[in-house]
C-alpha cells in the first residue's frame, strides 16, 4: 500500500508529459521503487532476483517498463494468477505498440514483486516471534538459573543448552554452575554421593515421616545400605567398558551351503562396536553436539539391547523379524543357561525303551534288553576282555564287542552281576519316580517291569517309555543298592502306607482265591453244615493236604473247611488257607524263622484289604523284609487270576426290572414341583435345586436295584466289588441310568440322562453326555500343566530344608519349647497325623475326669508309630474324641537352617526316625505336588446358591499356598462379643457387641457387618464370637487371620484347608508335609522400627535371625527391634530366599541378578539347587560332610612279607610253572602287584621292618 501511495502522483505525471521530460519523471519513479522496496527490508538476494528481471531487456524495461510495473501493481489483485496479471499489464501500457517481451517482462517482474512484498510480511511477523520467544526462553532460563538445585533434571533440551551458554559458560555471564547430559552427568553424580550421610538422612526420613514418602526412603536406605556392606562404589553402576564373553559361548558355524550361522548375541556385539566405533570417529572429527548426542543415544540403545533386549523401547530383530536373544535372554526361562544346562543335563550311560510286564522277576529286578545291556555296559565288558587276556588292548575289544561272540555274552553277564542300574519314567514327579533294579538279561527290545513298582512309576503297559542309567563309580552303585533299590522303597514318602501293593490282575486272582459266600466270622462249623444240609465239614491239618483235595476236585477253592492253624480250629476255605501258607513261608525265609506268629488272615480279599494286610506286615516286620512275601503274593495271585478264568459278556449287564416305575414315581414328584412353580410357591433358584435333589435320589434308588440284582459271581460285579478294575458308579451307568450331567458353565442339566449304556442314548441324551467329556479332555490338559509349575514353586520353596544337626547338647534337637495340640481321633477314628511325631510333653493316662493322672503312656521325646497311636486312643478310652496330644511340629522348629530330627519325626519313606542329611523339603514338596494332577480344577455348581461356588480342586490349593485373598471370602470380626443378627429384604446385619473391657478400661463401640440377603451365616444371635471369627461361610483371607488370630491358628487353618481338597479326591498325605511348605510362607517377618539392631525398617528378615539379634541388643541394653508377622505367597517365598542362584534359577533371573550384584551378595550353598548350578555334591544325605569325611584305618598293621618285593618274584614264578591253565585271577589272592609293593604303597608297614638285612631274613 505504501509503494501504491508514494507512486501515484508520479504516474499522475508522467500521463501529461512526453519526450524526455517522460524519461526523467519514469527515471525518478524507478529510484522511488528501489528505495521503498530496500525500505521495506529487502534482502540482497532478493534484490538481485528483482533486478535480473530488468537486465534481459534492460534500455525497454527502464524506458516503459517501470512506469507501467506501477500501474499493474497498483491494479493487480493479490490472489490474481500469471495471465490476469499480463492481461492487465497489456491493458495498462502507456506506450503504443509496446513489444510482447516487454509486456512479458513487466508481468514477470509484477508478479516477483508481489512474492517478495507477501515473504516480507511473513518474515516480519516470524521475526517478531522469534524475538518474544528468545525474550520469554530467556526468562525462564533466569528463573530456572535462580531455583538450580543439585541433581536436578531439567526436562528442556533448549532451555538447557541457554542455561548452559548464559550461566555455564566462560563465553556467557561466568561458569555459576555445571551440568551435563546422559551416563557421564550420571556418572559425575553417583561419584560425588556420600553413602554415609545419605544413609543418616534416610533414617531420618523413615523416622519423621509417613505413607508414600516414608516407604520411598525405605526403598533407597536398603539400596544405600547394600552399596555400603558390600563396598561397590554407586559410580561403577555406569559402565565404561562392556565386557565380550569368550567365543565358544556365542558361536559361529558354517553351514553346507558355504554360509554361516551365528549367535544373536555376535549381531548385538557388532552393533555396539559400529556405533562406538562411529562415535569415537565423529568426536575426533569434532562434529556438533547435536550429531554427538544423537549418536551417544543409539550406542546406549546397542548397550541395551545386548543386556537385555526388548526391555527398554523396540526390541531388535534379525531375520524375519524375530527378536534377537540378549545376555539376559541366554539365562532366564526354561531354554536359559539355568534350567536348560545347569539344573539338568543330558547323561552319558542311559538309554531309553518300551515297558512291559515281566511277572517272573523278583522285586529288586529288571529285564534289560540284551542289546541295551551291551552298549550300556560296552567299557566294562572291553575292561574286562582285556583283563581276562582275551584281546591284547582296548581297539581289539571293542571290535570284539561289536562283534558279538559268545565269549562277550558271557562277559556281559559277569559284568552286570550286582551292578544295579536305574530305571526312571517321566513325569518323574516324586522320588520313588527314579528306582534302582538288579539288570536281568532278556530277549527281545523291550525293558521288563516288575508289575509291583507300576504304581510307584504311575506306569501302565500300553507302550509308556522308560530310561536306564548306569551308575559308575563304587560309591554311585552302592548308594544305588541301599538306598534306592525298589525292593527298599515300598513306602510312599507322603503318607507312609506301602505303595508296592497288588493291583488289578492281583487283586482279582486274590479276591478269586479267598472270596467265600457265607460270613465265616459270624458263624460256626455246626451251624453252617446245617445251612449246607452235610453231615460235616471236610477237616484238614496241612496246606499239602488241602492243596491235593483241590486238585482231586473233590472241592473248590472258596468251599468252607476247618482247618487247624497252630493251636486254633479255624472255619475257612481252601483257598484262604493256601494264600496264608505261602505268605508265611515266605515271611519265615526273609525272617529266618521269626514269623511264626504271623496271625491268620480269614477274610475275602479285597483292594482295601489287601492294601490293608500289606500295611499291617510292613508295621510288624519293617518295610525292607517283605518284599519276598510281595513276590509270592504276586505270583500266588497272577496264578489264580489265570485259574479263575474272570470275563465279561453283554449279558453280564442286568437291568433291573423295576428301574420303569422308580422312575415314573420320580418323574410325578417333579411334576408336583412343577405345577408348585407354576402357582408362585416357589423361586426359578429353589425348583432347579429341589428337581436336582429328586433326580439325585432317582439315580441312587436305579442303582441300588442294579446291584440288588448282580449276582456276586457275576464277573463285572466282581471286578468292581474286588477294586481290581471299575467301580460301581461305573456299573450304574451301564446297567441303572446315566442321571445328571452338567452344561458347560458347570451348572447341573435339570433333566438327566434316564438310559443306560446297555440300552442306549437317545440323540439329545448322547449331546448332553458330550459336555462333560469336552470338559474333562479340557481340563486334564490343564490340570497339567498347573500342577507342574506348583510342584516346582512348592520344590524352590524348600528345597533348602534338611534334616541338620543343632548347635547344643544334642545334635538331633533344636530345643524348641514350643508344640501343637492335634486332636487323638479326627472323623471319629485316631488321627494318623499324630503318628510318626514325637510327643512334646510326657502324656499321661488320663483319670474319671478327663484330667491327666499319674500313669505315663508316652514319654516326652519318644516317637509316636501307629501301635502308639492306637495304644493312646485304647488308654484315653472314653476321654479319645475330645483328648488332644502335646506333638513337636515342623511349624515350631527353631532351627536357623532345615529342621531338626525331634521337630520333624519320622521320615515316611523308610518309616524310621529321619536321619541328619535327609532332603525333607523336597519330599514335601514332591507328595504335595504329585498328586496334583489328580485334583479337579474345578467342581459343579448346583444352580446359583450363594457360598456353594468356592474355588475347588487345584486352584484352591494354589489360592492357599500363594497367601492370595479367596474369592467369596468369609468376613472375620476383628471383636470379641455377643452377636446380634438383624433381617432386613435385601441384607443381613450382624452386630458384635463387645462384652470385655480394653487396654483403655473403656467399653469398645459395637462393629456392625452387612451382608446380601443369600449368605449363609456361621453365626446365631446371642452367640459369643472371639476377634479373629468368621462370621459367614467362605474361605478365609490368611493375612487377615495372621493379624487377628496369630501365627499357630494361621498355619493350622492352612494345613487344615490344604488337606480338605486332597481328602475330598481320595489323597493320603501326612499333615507334616504341608506345616513344611506352611513354615517357609511364614518363616519371614517385617521389621517395623529397627532400634539398635543392625537391620532396616521394613526389610524382611528370618524371624530366628531377629530374634538372635535382639538378644544381642538386649545384652548390650539397647532398643530392641519391632516386627509384624507377614504370610508370605510360596512364589514370593522362593524369591525372598538368601541363596540368589536358587531364586535366579527360578524366576525373576535379571532382577535377582542385578540386585544381588548391588549388595554383593555371598551364597553360602546350604541349599540344594545352588551346589547343583555350581556342580557340587548337593549338601544332603550321602553328600553332607560328616558322612564324607570318613577315613579307614586298618586294626592291626599289614604282615611284612607284603612290602617285600621278593614275595612277587616268587609268586611269579609258581604262577609260570602252573603255566596258562584256565585263567589265574590274580585280584582274587588280594595281595598287591606292580608298583603297589614300593615302600611309598605300603604306608602303614614299619620302616624299621622294611630295613631287615637279607641274611637275617633267610
Amino acid at each position: 500500500m505504501q509503494i501504491e501511495a508514494a507512486l501515484e502522483p508520479l504516474r499522475a505525471d508522467l500521463e501529461k508529459v512526453s519526450g524526455s521530460k517522460k524519461g526523467a519523471i519514469t527515471k525518478h519513479l524507478k529510484r522511488v521503487q528501489e528505495g521503498l522496496l530496500s525500505g521495506a527490508e529487502l534482502n540482497a538476494e532478493d534484490v538481485e532476483l528483482v533486478a535480473s528481471v530488468d537486465r534481459k531487456n534492460l534500455d525497454r524495461a527502464r524506458e516503459t517498463g517501470n512506469g507501467l510495473l506501477a500501474a499493474v501493481l497498483a491494479a493487480v489483485d493479490p490472489d490474481s494468477d500469471q495471465a490476469a496479471v499480463r492481461e492487465l499489464a497489456y491493458d495498462l501500457c502507456l506506450v503504443e505498440g509496446t513489444r510482447k517481451d516487454d509486456l512479458d517482462a513487466v508481468a514477470q517482474w509484477a508478479l516477483k514483486v508481489r512474492e517478495m512484498v507477501a515473504d516480507m510480511d511473513v518474515r516480519r511477523e516470524d521475526t517478531r516471534e522469534a524475538s518474544v520467544d528468545a525474550v520469554r526462553r530467556l526468562e525462564q532460563t533466569w528463573l530456572l538459573f535462580k531455583e538450580l538445585e543439585p541433581k536436578m533434571i531439567v526436562g528442556d533440551e533448549q532451555i538447557f543448552r541457554e542455561l548452559k551458554d548464559r550461566f555455564g559458560s566462560p563465553y556467557g555471564f561466568g561458569v555459576y554452575f555445571q551440568g551435563g547430559m546422559g551416563a557421564e552427568a550420571i556418572r559425575d553424580l553417583l561419584r560425588a554421593l556420600n553413602l554415609d550421610e545419605e544413609s543418616l538422612s534416610l533414617r531420618d526420613t523413615i523416622k519423621t515421616s509417613k505413607g508414600q514418602k516414608q516407604q520411598r526412603a525405605i526403598k533407597r536406605l536398603k539400596v544405600v545400605e547394600a552399596f555400603i556392606k558390600s563396598g561397590n562404589k554407586p559410580e561403577w553402576m555406569i559402565l565404561e567398558a562392556v565386557p565380550v564373553i569368550p567365543p565358544e559361548l556365542r558361536p559361529m558355524v558354517q553351514l553346507d551351503g558355504g554360509r554361516f550361522a551365528t549367535s544373536d548375541l555376535n549381531d548385538l556385539y557388532r552393533r555396539v562396536i559400529n556405533r562406538n566405533n562411529r562415535l569415537k570417529r565423529l568426536l575426533d572429527l569434532g562434529a556438533p553436539e547435536i550429531i554427538v548426542n544423537n549418536e551417544k543415544r543409539m550406542l546406549q540403545e546397542a548397550v541395551d539391547a545386548l543386556f537385555d533386549n526388548g526391555r527398554r523401547g523396540r526390541a531388535v530383530t534379525g531375520p524375519g523379524n524375530r527378536p534377537l536373544k540378549s545376555l539376559s535372554d541366554m539365562l532366564k526361562g526354561k531354554q536359559g543357561r539355568f534350567r536348560q544346562n545347569l539344573l539338568g543335563k543330558r547323561v552319558d550311560y542311559s538309554g531309553r525303551s518300551v515297558i512291559v510286564a515281566g511277572p517272573n522277576l523278583k522285586l529288586h529286578q529288571c529285564g534289560l534288553p540284551k542289546l541295551m545291556a551291551l552298549e550300556l555296559f560296552k567299557p566294562f565288558i572291553m575292561s574286562r576282555l582285556v583283563e581276562r587276556k582275551a584281546v591284547q588292548n582296548i581297539k581289539a575289544a571293542k571290535k570284539m564287542v561289536e562283534s558279538m561272540i559268545p565269549e562277550v555274552w558271557d562277559v556281559l553277564e559277569e559284568v552286570i552281576a550286582e551292578h544295579p542300574v536305574l530305571l526312571n519314567r517321566a513325569p518323574t514327579l516324586h522320588r520313588l519316580g527314579i528306582q534302582a533294579f538288579e539288570p536281568v538279561l532278556v530277549e527281545g527290545k523291550a525293558i521288563q517291569v516288575h508289575p509291583l513298582v507300576c504304581h510307584a512309576f504311575n506306569a501302565d503297559f500300553d507302550g509308556d517309555q522308560m530310561a536306564v542309567h548306569l551308575p559308575l563309580s563304587a560309591e554311585a552303585q552302592a548308594e544305588a543298592r541301599v538306598l534306592m533299590l525298589s525292593a527298599n522303597n515300598i513306602l510312599s514318602p507322603a503318607s507312609g502306607r506301602p505303595l508296592a501293593t497288588p493291583t488289578q490282575d492281583m487283586v482279582l486272582g486274590a479276591y478269586f482265591l479267598t472270596y467265600c459266600e457265607y460270613d465265616l466270622d459270624a458263624t460256626t462249623a455246626a451251624d453252617l453244615t446245617k445251612k449246607l444240609k452235610k453231615n460235616g465239614l471236610p477237616r484238614f491239618r496241612t496246606e499239602e493236604d488241602v492243596e491235593f483235595a483241590v486238585e482231586a476236585e473233590q472241592m473248590r477253592y472258596q468251599d468252607p473247611i476247618e482247618y487247624e492253624w497252630g493251636d486254633e480250629r479255624l472255619l475257612t476255605t481252601p483257598g484262604r488257607v493256601i494264600f496264608n501258607a505261602e505268605v508265611e513261608r515266605a515271611l519265615g525265609e526273609a525272617t529266618g524263622g521269626a514269623a511264626e506268629d504271623h496271625p491268620f488272615l480269614n477274610r475275602t480279599l479285597t483292594k482295601r484289604e489287601l492294601d490293608q494286610f500289606i500295611g499291617d506286615l510292613v508295621e510288624r516286620y519293617g518295610p525292607n523284609t517283605i518284599a519276598a512275601a510281595l513276590d509270592v503274593i504276586k505270583s500266588l495271585t497272577f496264578r489264580f487270576a489265570t485259574r479263575a478264568g474272570i470275563t465279561i459278556s453283554k449279558n453280564d449287564i442286568v437291568i433291573p426290572d423295576s428301574k420303569e416305575r422308580i422312575l415314573g414315581e420320580y418323574e410325578e414328584e417333579v411334576s408336583k414341583v412343577g405345577r408348585e412353580y407354576d402357582r408362585g410357591l416357589m423361586t426359578e433358584e429353589e425348583r432347579d435345586e429341589r428337581i436336582v435333589a429328586i433326580w439325585t435320589e432317582a439315580t441312587e434308588v436305579v442303582a441300588n436295584a442294579m446291584m440288588a440284582n448282580l449276582s456276586p459271581t457275576n464277573p463285572i460285579y466282581m471286578m468292581a466289588n474286588s477294586g481290581a478294575r471299575g467301580s460301581f458308579n461305573q456299573i450304574r451307568q451301564l446297567a441303572g441310568m446315566r442321571g445328571l450331567m452338567a452344561d458347560p458353565k458347570g451348572e447341573i442339566i435339570a433333566r438327566p440322562i434316564k438310559a443306560n449304556f446297555m440300552e442306549g442314548l437317545t440323540v439329545l441324551e448322547y449331546f448332553i453326555s458330550t459336555h462333560g467329556a469336552r470338559k474333562g479332555l479340557a481340563d486334564t490338559a490343564l490340570r497339567t500343566a498347573d500342577s507342574g509349575y506348583l510342584t516346582r514353586r512348592l520344590v524352590d520353596v524348600s528345597q533348602d530344608v534338611i534334616i541338620r544337626d543343632q548347635p547344643g547338647k544334642n545334635p538331633s534337637d533344636c530345643g524348641t519349647k514350643e508344640y501343637v495340640d492335634l486332636a487323638l481321633i479326627l472323623d471319629e477314628s485316631p488321627n494318623k497325623s499324630v503318628a510318626g511325631r514325637v510327643a512334646a510333653l510326657d502324656i499321661m493316662k488320663p483319670i474319671k475326669d478327663g484330667k491327666p493322672g499319674k500313669v505315663l503312656v508316652i514319654a516326652k521325646g519318644t516317637e509316636i508309630t501307629m501301635s502308639g497311636l492306637r495304644k493312646l486312643v485304647q488308654e484315653f478310652g472314653e476321654h479319645a474324641p475330645t483328648a488332644t496330644i502335646p506333638v513337636r511340629s515342623v511349624l515350631k522348629c527353631r532351627s536357623e537352617y532345615g529342621l531338626c530330627r525331634y521337630c520333624y519325626g519320622t521320615f515316611l519313606a523308610t518309616g524310621g526316625p529321619a536321619e541328619i542329611g535327609d532332603a525333607v523339603g523336597i519330599i514335601a514338596a514332591q507328595s504335595i505336588g504329585e498328586p496334583g494332577t489328580q485334583l479337579t480344577m474345578r467342581t459343579f455348581h448346583t444352580g446359583g446358591v450363594a457360598g456353594a461356588d468356592i474355588t475347588h480342586g487345584l486352584p484352591r490349593v494354589v489360592e492357599i499356598f500363594e497367601a492370595r485373598n479367596p474369592k467369596g471370602a468369609g468376613t472375620l470380626t476383628d471383636v470379641s462379643g455377643k452377636v446380634d443378627v438383624d433381617d432386613s429384604e435385601r441384607t443381613i446385619k450382624v452386630t458384635v457387641t463387645p462384652t470385655a473391657i480394653d487396654e483403655k478400661g473403656e467399653l469398645p463401640d459395637p462393629k456392625e457387618f452387612a451382608f446380601p440377603r443369600r449368605t449363609r451365616l456361621k453365626v446365631a444371635k446371642g452367640q459369643l464370637v472371639e476377634s479373629g471369627d468368621a462370621l459367614n461361610e467362605g474361605s478365609l483371607n490368611p493375612t487377615d487371620l495372621l493379624t487377628l488370630k496369630g501365627a499357630t491358628a494361621t498355619e493350622l487353618y492352612l494345613v487344615g484347608e490344604v488337606q480338605n481338597v486332597y481328602k475330598s479326591q481320595g489323597v493320603e498325605i501326612h499333615d507334616k508335609h504341608i506345616e513344611l511348605i506352611v513354615r517357609q510362607m511364614l518363616k519371614k517377618v517385617r521389621v517395623e522400627s529397627a532400634g539398635e539392631t543392625k537391620l532396616l525398617p521394613g526389610q524382611l528378615v528370618d524371624r530366628v535371625l531377629l530374634e538372635r539379634e535382639n538378644v544381642r541388643v538386649k545384652k548390650e541394653k539397647g532398643e530392641q527391634a519391632t516386627f509384624e508377622p507377614i504370610i508370605l505367597g510360596i512364589t514370593k517365598a522362593s524369591l525372598a530366599t538368601e541363596s540368589f542362584l536358587s531364586a535366579a534359577s527360578f524366576q525373576e533371573t535379571t532382577k535377582v541378578l542385578t540386585d544381588a550384584a548391588i549388595e554383593g551378595k555371598t551364597d553360602r550353598l546350604l541349599g540344594l539347587k545352588e551346589n547343583v548350578i555350581i556342580g557340587k555334591l548337593i549338601p544332603a544325605a550321602t553328600g553332607l560332610k560328616q558322612y564324607r569325611q570318613i577315613s579307614i584305618e586298618p586294626t592291626e598293621p599289614l604282615p611284612v612279607t607284603f612290602a617285600r618285593p621278593e614275595a612277587e618274584a616268587e609268586l611269579l614264578a609258581a604262577l609260570e610253572e602252573i603255566g596258562e591253565g584256565d585263567g589265574f585271577d590274580l585280584d582274587a589272592l588280594g595281595l598287591p602287584f606292580d608298583d603297589e609293593l614300593s615302600v611309598d604303597g605300603a604306608s602303614d608297614v614299619d620302616v624299621a621292618e622294611l630295613e631287615t638285612p637279607a641274611e637275617e631274613e633267610s
